[in-house]
């Protein structure tokens, strides 16, 4: 890890965000979360035991809330943007975590030696295909955004790569991209056997989706209940 980290001038920049039980995150304005990735990390809800590894960390929320909520001891956390991770390992240091190991890579360029070592890989990838949208402002958020670095069927392949057999990959995207993951995860042999929806509330569509996959997995798929992001409201 690079000691002088903190000297960069994005850390200047950082927030902070507090997770509860002692733990503190450092964001910035370009690495920063929202419920989704939160939904994400309780969806996907390893084992103590369970080697994770997430895909595109950003900040590095997913990794702290499995820590936080269920204990995970070993973390590789991934992501192309080099401030991205810088940040992350500012708040590994801060908050002297020895389980996350961070990574900062093109998830298609990761070593050999991981093939086959993980129990679990998590995603929150860009949920706008090339092509459609347009591009948000500055390069940190169209690479978040946009499938410029990554494309479903990239995260699927990897997944399927770092996966041991049995292994799941889960994910949350967009309710449009739906037949997009089921097909990329399918040719991955990945097998789509868990979704939920989610939604503003009962009387609304449904705007994104939570989809866990098992790596030679036989078919079928259980739909869980719907969640509701604002329960209560029409």
């Amino acid at each position: 890890m690079d000691s002088n980290f903190e000297s960069e001038s994005f850390a200047l920049n950082s927030d902070s965000e507090e997770l509860g039980t002692g733990l503190t995150l450092f964001i910035s304005k370009e690495h920063r979360f929202g419920t989704d990735a939160v939904l994400l990390a309780e969806f996907a809800a390893p084992r103590r035991k369970d080697s994770v590894c997430d895909l595109g960390t950003g900040c590095g929320i997913i990794p702290f809330l499995l820590i936080r909520d269920f204990g995970v001891k070993s973390i590789t956390a991934v992501d192309i943007q080099n401030e991205a991770i810088a940040l992350l390992n500012k708040s590994i240091v801060f908050n002297n975590i020895n389980s996350i190991i961070p990574i900062n890579s093109d998830m298609k360029d990761l070593s050999p030696d991981l093939n086959g070592t993980f129990d679990v890989v998590t995603c929150n990838p860009p949920y706008k295909a090339v092509g459609t949208g347009i591009l948000s402002d500055g390069s940190a958020k169209v690479t978040a955004r946009h499938e410029v670095s990554c494309t479903i069927d990239d995260v699927c392949n990897v997944s399927k790569r770092l996966l041991k057999s049995g292994g799941k990959l889960c994910m949350i995207n967009r309710a449009e991209r739906l037949p997009d993951v089921i097909t990329s995860m399918r040719i991955a042999h990945i097998e789509p056997k868990r979704l939920r929806f989610i939604s503003k509330n009962k009387s609304s569509s449904p705007v994104l989706f939570l989809i866990e996959g098992i790596k030679d997995g036989k078919p079928f798929m259980k739909i869980a209940p719907p969640y509701f992001t604002h329960e209560g409201t029409d």
